[in-house]
């Protein structure tokens, strides 16, 4: 905060006077932000060293596959476990809930078998049956012959009890039910027999009938959304293809008819938004006489069968207020700035005109998301390395008081051991993974400079882009005579010099903004651990720091934005092209409120128009109020799930496009703000905006005097 306060109000920056060699980007340019060059190469390198050391050190086996109490991989290719994928626990009593066993913590043997067990049985009744006790076998761990069911389990080679599971993230559950008056079962039966006599409820596998509801409920919801994605891929795949085309399609559209367009587009977007509002009315008046209709949205709680609220009125009365409100809001700035409408409608005109001349500039993005894909994929591997190279730690566990109760312990000589000695029915099994090196000390560490490098990096993929298609678009703007003064190759020529002089300056602003970004993650996790207090000061005071961090995050992304356009066009510093972006803004203050941010919010209305259009296809496609589509459209547990893919998908393709149109927009704003303060229009000092754009702010160039 207090680097950009002295640097943006520090220092009084007058306007631009007249340059008559100025003839838009200059190419005889130098290197710019050196120093925060070599330490953005340097971090990289340090990045890449970070990278090969997880790599020698982490094992991702631990993360795909579970580990039972000897630290082996269930399931793992080439090996002798390789056919028994999954962890089957003796005693699954002993962890206090089956969200426990997802940490790997749970104080029983744990053993990789084949399947689970599906069926009750106590080890008692099974030894009197030898085909029962041969089925049982397969739960067991070796050297069974000649033993007696005391010396079994006393030596804990057998559980005292099989009861009915199901795999649940490679791990044996047991398979809880619930009846309708709220009992949980457990394959069907509310009691079982835990082999030592007693008969017990159900209910004792979980800690709370609550937590155990929870899990049944999640796991089936789950499911239902993989199964209604394993029907609906292809129908998806199709909607963003739609999206795709008509994104393109509206594109050169622009190019050829913008003023017509950004109209049509306005009354398609209070058309669309006043259709929702009628639909919803009807579905609102349709359920006046549906039993159970009038509950309210409180009374109903929360419900993983989500078509439920669309059965209650007040749901369709919520999205009637919503709608409505945002068509008012519509309606009453295209009243109230309808004059500054005309002002962006040229401005969006001259954009497509200059994405006319720069269309590779439209598959620009494609470059920008490859990049994001390497740099993603890069932290995401990086991450999962370091946190699987943890060594396993083996702890004592036993069921009597014992002095060595959860001290570590060594399984190869614990039979040997002291520990053993003193407390005979202990046993040293696998806990967790962890480490007491030199390494996994500074683990932490190290997944922390990984997260700040993926922020660092990605914010300089992003800033390259902006900073790219800034070049080329000011070539385009400040270019006499079009395309003759442009270069051949716009794109690749503002990449070309964006990479060769001013690397140190993407680094440094990316750099700014991905401190600002690292320390709301730390806030958001500080919060995170504190949920549990009740001291509301502190809370108040995180919600604040959350608050101005996120103001400055966004205040900073629009400074770096800027000050890339004018490093692109300038070639100068970062701060010192910060600062006159600032100040150029600021001197025409009015015009950036007004003006920059209309085009902006035409610009957001094609993307809502994009998406309520693909929206409402899939909406009634995969809902089948459409009988065309009732025989095509497939079977879904939950019809919103396609549709809600297709709509966040089509919003991200659709800004893919308009984010071209968006850094065009700005580009030729901040060139058209110099050009009305370098120039007057006479004819020594020529305004090199375009016709339209001058007829619209009633200023015209003056004619050369004749001779």
């Amino acid at each position: 905060v207090t680097f950009y306060s002295l640097l943006l109000f520090g220092i009084h920056c007058e306007p631009k006077k007249y340059d008559p060699t100025f003839k838009g980007p200059i190419y005889n340019r130098g290197c710019t932000d050196i120093v925060c060059c070599i330490l953005f190469i340097i971090c990289i390198l340090g990045y890449v060293a970070v990278g090969i050391l997880a790599w020698s050190q982490g094992d991702p086996r631990k993360v795909i596959y579970p580990t039972d109490s000897r630290g082996q991989f269930c399931g793992q290719a080439g090996t002798p476990l390789e056919t028994k994928p999954l962890l089957f626990y003796f005693n699954i009593m002993k962890c206090a809930s089956p969200m426990v066993l997802l940490e790997f913590q749970c104080p029983t043997t744990q053993m990789c078998v084949e399947k689970c067990p599906d069926k009750f049985m106590t080890l008692l009744k099974a030894y009197a049956n030898k085909e029962d006790f041969k089925y049982y076998k397969n739960f067991c761990k070796e050297g069974l012959e000649g033993l007696t069911v005391t010396q079994i389990l006393s030596s804990g080679l057998c559980p005292a009890m099989l009861t009915p599971s199901k795999p649940f993230t490679r791990r044996c559950f047991p398979a809880l039910g619930q009846k309708k008056g709220g009992e949980i079962t457990v394959g069907n039966n509310s009691k079982f027999d835990d082999g030592e006599g007693n008969i017990r409820d159900a209910k004792d596998l979980v800690a709370g009938v609550k937590n155990a509801t929870v899990v049944i409920e999640a796991r089936q919801v789950a499911m239902k959304i993989f199964e209604d994605y394993t029907q609906s891929w292809y129908w998806i795949i199709i909607g963003l293809v739609i999206a795709m085309l008509i994104s393109l399609l509206f594109i050169v559209l622009l190019r050829f008819l913008a003023g017509i367009m950004v109209w049509v587009m306005i009354v398609m977007v209070i058309l669309v938004i006043g259709y929702g509002i009628f639909h919803c009315s009807m579905e609102y008046v349709s359920l006046k006489s549906e039993a159970g209709s009038n509950v309210t949205l409180k009374d109903l709680g929360f419900q993983t069968d989500f078509s439920v609220y669309l059965h209650i009125r007040q749901t369709w009365l919520a999205f009637i207020i919503i709608l409505a409100i945002v068509e008012v809001i519509i309606i009453l700035l295209l009243i109230f700035l309808r004059n500054r409408i005309l002002i962006a409608i040229a401005l969006i005109k001259e954009a497509s005109r200059a994405i006319g001349y720069v269309m590779s500039a439209l598959f620009y993005p494609l470059f920008t998301f490859a990049l994001l894909s390497i740099v993603i994929a890069y932290w995401a591997v990086t991450a999962v390395f370091l946190s699987t190279s943890n060594q396993p730690i083996y702890k004592v566990f036993n069921e009597t008081a014992c002095d060595h109760s959860r001290k570590i312990c060594e399984p190869a000589n614990f039979s040997t051991s002291s520990m053993k000695a003193e407390c005979p029915d202990s046993k040293c099994l696998f806990a967790f993974y962890g480490g007491e090196t030199v390494y996994h000390k500074y683990l932490i560490g190290l997944q922390f400079y990984n997260v700040f490098l993926f922020f660092w990096c990605a914010n300089f993929v992003t800033a390259l882009g902006q900073m790219t298609l800034a070049g080329a678009f000011a070539s385009y703007y400040w270019a006499l005579v079009k395309p003759d003064d442009m270069p051949a190759f716009p794109i690749f020529s503002s990449l070309g010099r964006s990479l060769r002089y001013h690397t140190g300056s993407l680094a440094f602003g990316s750099l700014i903004l991905s401190i600002i970004q690292i320390i709301r993650v730390l806030l958001e996790y500080i919060d995170h651990k504190l949920q549990g207090t009740q001291n509301k000061c502190t809370k108040f005071l995180l919600c604040c720091l959350k608050c101005c961090f996120w103001c400055l995050e966004k205040f900073i992304k629009f400074i770096n934005r800027n000050a890339y356009i004018m490093v692109a066009i300038y070639g100068k510093n970062f701060c010192t092209s910060a600062k006159d972006a600032f100040f150029l803004l600021m001197r025409n203050m009015i015009r950036v409120a007004v003006l920059d941010k209309v085009t902006d919010f035409l610009l957001f209305l094609g993307k809502l128009l994009i998406v309520g259009l693909v929206g409402i296809f899939a909406f009634f496609f995969f809902s089948g109020r459409v009988k065309a589509f009732e025989n095509t459209a497939p079977n879904l547990h939950y019809y919103w799930v396609p549709i809600l893919t297709v709509v966040v998908g089509s919003y991200l393709i659709a800004h893919g496009f308009f984010s071209v149109y968006a850094m065009c927009v700005d580009t030729l704003f901040l060139c058209f703000l110099e050009d009305l303060e370098r120039n007057d229009g006479s004819a020594e000092r020529p305004y090199l905006m375009s016709d339209r754009l001058l007829r619209v702010l009633n200023k015209k160039n003056k004619p050369e005097p004749a001779e």
